[in-house]
């Protein structure tokens, strides 16, 4: 009984191995004689033919299409950014516009930038930007020069010396007309001086940090060149957020002072409480994410509203270094045409006091000549008032005298009175005589 059940288990383990044998010979002559889409997913092909499912072959991905890479959690301060920092202007992203019908000019020259503006800090300062970048595509005279520094801060000068490096900037090769400068998010966290190191927010700190707020303020003012301080945006984390309006309080006092211009972003990127919100109105006014999920950096959208505040203020400084032509004004009437041919318009004709003014036509008929036109005296009569006294009988004006009828009085006041309604006039010394009287002696 026992071998005939071994017998019996061979057989089947025998008849197995020859259909799977059978089975792997046909599967690898269909992925020889497959296209190359069957060949990329055989599986899902051949099962889809061998229950009778349709067969879609994936479609090919160009090779000029970048990969899309899975961006892993970001640290603190280290947001998902796109914005790299570096030293050449980048070249701004074309604007949201309608093209004609004949499509874009290509041999239409682009407009070179004339006016800089160096935008400096930390990640922050790298995001705004490129916010500044989208904001001024329509301005190609205003060019955006990427000075940030990612991780970097005010405290750590062993990793970024910020002061070394605006007055880099300042004194270097390419031209610069507004420094813009944001940074702070990384600086809360002891500073070092030789072998002393002061906590954050402790009374030397605060020295410590001045001074180089103060170095980094004087590299541009010795150059005379305007600085936009932007102050830091209300964070998610309440203790942070707390120590970052210290912060602000710093930049406002050390800016103002200097005679830079600092942006407030607190309430723009606050609730209505002043309290973090990861949500708001963007550049258009439609509710959008700002703040990443870190609570500190910003989005695109986060970053063009950012942009937006501070672009006003180099607005500002550019039109106030490009001030705008005045209007031309109209060529003066008594000029004549550069032709040589006189006005069409008609022109009065200046006429002595008293005479009726007069319009003359200055186009010439074929008949007749104009009229000379006079002179126009510079003054014109003078008449004294402090001089003597007239004479008599010679007043400016006077009415002629008429010989009045008998009784002519009497009539005109009874007609004054009882059909015209009127008053009599008063009489001396009557109730109704409200004439001034001067104080008897």
């Amino acid at each position: 009984m026992a071998n005939d059940l071994a017998n019996h288990c061979k057989v089947n383990a025998f008849k197995l191995r020859r259909a799977l044998a059978v089975f792997l010979l046909a599967f690898a002559a269909l992925l020889a004689s497959a296209p190359e889409s069957f060949a990329q997913d055989p599986f899902s092909d051949f099962f889809g033919g061998l229950f009778g499912g349709p067969k879609h072959a994936p479609a090919p991905r160009p090779e000029s299409q970048p990969r899309v890479r899975r961006m892993m959690p970001h640290q603190e301060n280290r947001p998902p950014t796109y914005w790299r920092s570096g030293d050449a202007a980048r070249p701004k992203r074309a604007a949201k516009r309608s093209e004609p019908a004949g499509g874009p000019d290509q041999n239409a020259p682009e407009a070179a930038a004339n006016y800089f503006v160096a935008v400096m800090g930390d990640t922050l300062a790298i995001q705004l930007a490129g916010g500044l970048e989208e904001t001024f595509a329509d301005k190609p005279e205003i060019g955006i020069l990427r000075k940030g520094k990612e991780s970097s801060s005010l405290v750590r000068d062993d990793f970024y010396d910020w002061p070394k490096a605006a007055k880099e900037i300042a004194n270097g090769p390419q031209k610069v007309d507004v420094a813009v400068m944001m940074v702070g998010s990384n600086d809360r966290q002891p500073l070092r001086a030789g072998a002393q190191s002061e906590e954050p927010l402790s009374p030397r700190w605060r020295e410590l940090y001045v001074a180089r707020i103060d170095a980094v303020l004087a590299a541009f003012r010795e150059k005379k060149i305007p600085v936009v301080w932007v102050g830091l945006p209300v964070m998610k984390n309440e203790s942070f957020s707390a120590d970052m309006a210290k912060l602000n309080e710093i930049f406002r006092d050390r800016v103002e002072k200097d005679g830079g211009v600092f942006v407030d972003l607190w309430e723009a990127l606050a609730d209505e409480k002043g309290q973090f919100n990861a949500f708001g109105p963007d550049v258009n006014g439609q509710i959008v994410k700002l703040r990443t999920a870190d609570g500190v950096h910003l989005t695109d959208a986060g970053a063009l509203s950012v942009a937006h505040f501070v672009a006003n203020e180099i607005k500002k400084l550019y039109e106030g270094h490009h001030p705008t032509p005045p209007l031309e004004l109209a060529p003066s009437a008594a000029a004549p045409p550069a032709s040589g041919q006189p006005p069409a318009q008609a022109t009065a004709s200046p006429a002595p006091p008293g005479a009726p003014l007069v319009f003359h036509s200055p186009v010439k008929p074929s008949t007749m000549e104009a009229p000379a036109l006079p002179e126009r005296p510079a003054i014109g009569p003078v008449q004294s008032l402090t001089g003597a006294a007239a004479a008599q009988g010679s007043e400016l004006a006077r009415r002629a005298s008429v010989a009045t009828p008998p009784g002519a009085d009497a009539q005109a006041l009874a007609r004054h009175v009882f059909v015209e309604g009127g008053d009599q006039p008063p009489r001396p010394n009557r109730a109704d005589d409200y004439s001034w009287k001067p104080a008897a002696p």
